[in-house]
C-alpha cells in the first residue's frame, strides 16, 4: 500500500490540465472519531461514544506542512524527534500515511496542546472539541523548543538597574521594517531580529547605550522555521524570498499558511519537487496542483526548511 506522500507525488507526475486535484480529500476540516467501547465503559462517567472536532483549520494547514517536510527530508524525522519525541513523530507519520486524519488531529490535540487552548464539552454522548482561534497559538507555540532563541545585551552604564540581560523567544515573530519601501523586506526583518545592534537603553533612569549580541538558536539551527507574518500587510509582500539567510545557515521556502479574514479560515500552500499545491481542508476538493506559484498576499506564516550543507 502506498503512503499518502507517495500517492500525492504520483498524482503530480500523472496530472493533466483538465484535472489537477488529488483523487481524495486530505485532512478534511473537522473530524469524527467513534469510540469502540466494551461493557466496562458503561460505568465510566462522563460517558461519550463519539468525538467530534470543529474549526480544525487552526492546525490542519500546519499538520499538512509538517507531514510534507518530514517525508521529503530523510534526516528530519530523527532531528524532530529530539524536540517532539520519537514516539510522537513515528505515530504522526503512520497516521498520515494510512489516511487516519481524525486520529492525527487528536494526536496533536492531546499530545501537544494544553487544555486551555481549546473548548470542549459533552453533548448527547458526543465529546465536542472546538479549535476556533489562532493557528500560531494552536500549533506554532506547541513545537516545544524547536525555534527557541536567546539574545544577550549589556549596558554601557555601570549603574544601570539591569545591566546584563537575556531575551528569550519561543517563536519567530517579525515586523515589517519601517520607512523602507523596496527590497527584500522579509530578510531585512529577520536580520533586524537576529543581528547584533546598539540601541539606547530603555531601563528607567538610564539612557546610555545597550549592546545586543547576535540572537542564536538555543539548540542549534532547527530543521525548519516558521515566520509569524501576522503583522504584515499585503502591500508589504510584493516580494517573498525563496532563500533566507538565518544564523549562518541558508533556509529554503517550503510553504506558507494563508488567512482569510472574512471567513476566519486558514489554508496552506506548499512545494513538492518544485510543484506548488494548495490545501484547504474546508473544500470538497481540498488538494490542488497549481499552475504557478501562489500569490502570498494573505499570509499568516512562511515556512522555510534548512538547506542541506554542501
Amino acid at each position: 500500500m502506498k503512503t499518502l506522500f507517495q500517492e500525492i507525488k504520483a498524482s503530480i507526475k500523472n496530472n493533466s490540465d483538465q484535472d489537477r486535484s488529488f483523487w481524495r480529500p486530505v485532512l478534511p476540516w473537522g473530524g469524527v472519531f467513534t469510540i469502540k467501547a466494551d461493557r466496562k465503559a458503561v460505568s465510566c462517567l462522563p460517558l461519550y461514544v463519539e468525538i467530534t472536532l470543529k474549526n480544525t483549520c487552526t492546525i490542519d494547514g500546519f499538520l499538512m506542512l509538517l507531514y510534507v517536510i518530514l517525508r521529503e527530508n530523510n534526516t528530519f524525522p530523527r532531528e524532530l524527534s529530539l524536540y517532539l519525541g520519537r514516539e510522537f513523530v513515528e505515530c504522526f507519520l503512520h497516521l498520515m500515511d494510512t489516511y487516519s486524519f481524525t486520529s492525527v488531529k487528536l494526536l496533536w490535540i492531546w499530545d501537544k496542546m494544553e487544555k486551555r487552548q481549546y473548548k470542549s464539552g459533552i453533548h448527547k454522548a458526543t465529546l465536542e472539541i472546538d479549535l476556533f482561534g489562532n493557528e500560531h497559538e494552536n500549533f506554532t507555540r506547541n513545537l516545544e523548543d524547536l525555534m527557541a532563541t536567546m539574545q544577550e545585551s549589556y549596558c554601557s552604564n555601570s549603574r544601570c538597574p539591569l545591566r546584563a540581560q537575556e531575551r528569550h523567544m519561543q517563536t519567530i515573530l517579525i515586523n515589517p521594517p519601517h520607512d523602507i519601501p523596496h527590497g527584500d523586506l522579509i530578510q531585512m526583518a529577520v536580520d533586524e531580529l537576529f543581528c547584533s545592534r546598539i540601541e539606547v537603553c530603555e531601563e528607567i533612569g538610564c539612557g546610555c547605550l545597550r549592546e545586543f549580541s547576535q540572537r542564536i538558536f538555543c539548540h542549534g539551527a532547527p530543521p525548519f522555521v516558521i515566520l509569524n507574518m501576522e503583522q504584515w500587510k499585503s502591500e508589504d509582500l510584493a516580494y517573498v524570498p525563496y532563500y533566507l539567510d538565518l544564523c549562518d545557515h541558508k533556509y529554503l521556502l517550503e510553504g506558507a499558511t494563508l488567512f482569510n479574514k472574512e471567513e476566519h479560515h486558514y489554508s496552506a500552500a506548499f512545494q513538492i519537487d518544485g510543484y506548488w499545491m494548495h490545501y484547504d481542508g474546508l473544500r470538497n476538493v481540498n488538494l490542488i496542483l497549481l499552475h504557478k506559484p501562489p500569490e502570498l498576499l494573505l499570509l499568516s506564516s512562511l515556512v522555510y526548511i534548512r538547506a542541506a550543507e554542501k
